[in-house]
């Protein structure tokens, strides 16, 4: 019923790949037409990466946007032009003055909610150009500073001048810039010298594959014991069961009524449609296979489509 393999993959990204070389070569194997993925890491970054799989593609739009954490190393006494190891050196600090103390008291200041000013070489757009573009031809655009959080920042070793440090935050926030500012505070500037990211999404760094594990098959059903179900992929998701009846419904496209989707039987609840509820539901078979995801509409009393992935 469902048209062709889909999917979750979940990728440890290594180093000296773009997040779009690093998908390029996945996109090789045999049997994967689409291939998207959920946060964007640099090249010098490895970690934690999404992927998503011929239809699970269509998925991004219903995930979580969760925090994400990462294993950061700060670099004292150094500021590059990138906030990272990949760029230009423009001031070099002592850092004999700096102790263990005023580290960890500078990186408790940039817990919570803040402002943050993103780099002037990253893949946000000003015009429709990639800001980096800007920065490369000697012209750097600013962006205005944009809310972001941070729910800890925990050092895991101090050997100065460098630092490492694990940090969980919101989905936007650029850890070269976190380590810059946390160099600043500490007056002797900083800079991003390696990353790691350790859990997106949910998922979790010890859930991730591979690469080389990943392109060591050739056709997509080969790797089909890697994939995680499109159903799977959406676990706080309410599910309601399809049968014979309601398949039929979604196989035609046939209007759905609140009492067509059985949500009360499979969760014991009925999703809201009001602020703060979760008005999706995904409709799968006895398989566990997604048949498609729906809306309710509280004004019409009915289910609204928002993806199928069956065939007629």
């Amino acid at each position: 019923m469902i048209n062709k393999t889909s999917g979750i993959l979940i990728v440890d990204k290594p180093q000296q790949l773009s997040s779009a070389q690093f998908i390029s070569r996945i996109k090789k194997i045999s049997g994967i037409d689409k291939i998207g993925h959920a946060g964007t890491l640099d090249p010098m970054a490895t970690g934690v990466m999404i992927c998503a799989v011929n239809q699970a593609t269509r998925l991004f739009q219903f995930f979580p946007n969760k925090s994400k954490k990462y294993v950061a190393v700060l670099k004292l006494g150094i500021e590059t032009d990138t906030q990272d190891a990949t760029g230009t050196v423009v001031a070099t600090r002592p850092t004999d003055t700096v102790s263990e103390e005023a580290v960890r008291a500078a990186c408790r200041q940039f817990e919570g909610e803040m402002d943050q000013i993103p780099p002037v070489y990253s893949a946000l757009k000003h015009n429709g150009t990639p800001l980096y573009t800007y920065a490369r031809k000697g012209t750097p655009v600013t962006k205005p500073s944009r809310k972001i959080f941070i729910s800890y920042i925990h050092i895991r070793d101090i050997r100065l001048p460098e630092i490492r440090f694990e940090v969980e935050c919101s989905s936007g926030t650029y850890i070269r810039t976190l380590c810059a500012d946390i160099g600043n505070a500490l007056g002797c500037g900083g800079h991003l010298s390696a990353l790691q990211r350790i859990e997106c999404g949910g998922y979790a760094i010890h859930d991730a594959i591979s690469l080389e594990d990943i392109t060591s098959h050739r056709s997509l059903s080969a790797l089909s014991s890697k994939l995680i179900s499109m159903s799977d992929a959406l676990p706080e998701m309410p599910a309601a069961y399809a049968g014979a009846g309601l398949m039929e419904k979604i196989r035609y496209g046939k209007l759905l009524s609140v009492i067509d989707v059985p949500i009360n039987a499979q969760t014991g609840t009925t999703p809201s449609a009001e602020p703060g509820g979760f008005p999706f539901v995904k409709l799968i078979d006895q398989d566990n296979r997604l048949l498609a995801v729906v809306r309710r509409d509280e004004t019409i009393n009915r289910y609204n489509y928002c993806c199928v992935f069956c065939n007629p």
